[in-house]
């Protein structure tokens, strides 16, 4: 009873006080409302939702566990596994290219976009939309921002990224016109949302197939999105052409054997921004440079190496389950 009317009473506070400005004990707060007032955002509405007990007093456990240094290694490891496993479901790719096909037509057609790619994206993020999410986004990003101190190189990027998140969230509720307590977006532990998987901060290439706004948790919004994304944040202009990589199996097998025999081993990066060097699997092999624009690109939408290149070797064979099976 005495935690209900502390909940009550800070309900009660919040519906009948009056906000003008973006003063927070929290300077993070403080950022985050200065930035969505700037978008448009309410005064009233920004403060409701970062007063809210709902939204920022709530913490993800699983997130913050699984975000620690110590699970990344794992997470690259399970990668190899799970473009082994997905390899069975194909079959259901292709039937989704079929269902779904006059808006995979949209897709390449305005986008540039292979669907066998789009689908692919897709199957490896939530199985074609059969994995449900089960995390709260804004509480995911508010449990790593407040209890990450910003000192490490890492540890400074999520803390800005989890900001910048927040800040997309408010402002896309806001527009949707949700209320703070309503504002729930399920997403997975790492905040991504709906079945392309998209962070909060990407929603700005989230596009509907016929409405106005995007809804991610449809195919029809999925598939339109993925293209977007890569049209716009990877370049990606031009159709693949599968007959250029008909070697995807054995390049992929190489790939994995040597990633396991060199250190901070890439795909296709020779040197990151920051000046660290890399071992990289496609430097002076001509045969290989088609391939590696492509899964460039693909690396815009996750920067792993073993996901963009299980991405194409998944959208080849759909693509040649699909041509076969006409």
């Amino acid at each position: 009873m005495k935690i209900f009317n502390i909940l009550f009473f800070l309900f009660v506070s919040t519906l009948f006080a009056k906000y003008d400005n973006c003063e927070f004990k929290n300077p993070d707060y403080s950022d985050i409302c200065k930035k969505v007032v700037k978008k448009g955002v309410s005064y009233e509405y920004t403060n409701r939702f970062l007063l809210s007990y709902f939204k920022t007093q709530k913490f993800d456990e699983i997130t913050w566990k699984y975000i620690q240094p110590s699970k990344i290694k794992y997470h690259r490891q399970k990668e190899k596994q799970a473009n082994n496993v997905l390899v069975k479901y194909v079959p259901k790719m292709v039937s989704n290219l079929k269902k779904y096909k006059n808006v995979y037509d949209k897709a390449e057609k305005k986008y540039g976009v292979n669907r066998e790619i789009i689908a692919a994206i897709l199957l490896k993020e939530t199985k074609l939309g059969h994995i449900k999410p089960t995390h709260d986004a804004f509480i995911v990003f508010n449990t790593i921002l407040t209890r990450t101190d910003p000192k490490t190189s890492r540890q400074k990027w999520l803390h800005k990224m989890s900001k910048t998140n927040m800040a997309s969230i408010i402002e896309y509720c806001y527009k949707k016109g949700v209320s703070p307590r309503e504002c729930t977006l399920p997403s997975s532990y790492a905040g991504a949302v709906g079945i392309p998987q998209f962070m909060p901060n990407s929603f700005i290439y989230a596009e509907s197939y016929q409405n106005s706004v995007a809804d991610l948790n449809t195919m029809e919004d999925a598939i339109i999105s993925v293209a977007k994304f890569l049209h716009i944040k990877a370049d990606f202009t031009q159709l693949m052409d599968f007959t250029k990589i008909k070697d995807i199996h054995n390049i992929e097998s190489s790939w994995y054997k040597y990633e396991f025999e060199h250190d901070n081993a890439s795909f296709v990066y020779e040197k990151s921004r920051s000046g660290k060097v890399y071992n990289c699997f496609t430097k002076n092999r001509a045969e290989l440079q088609y391939l590696k624009k492509y899964v460039k690109k693909i690396m815009r939408y996750n920067n792993s190496s073993n996901y963009a290149i299980g991405v194409i070797r998944l959208a080849y064979d759909a693509h040649e389950l699909l041509r076969t099976s006409k």
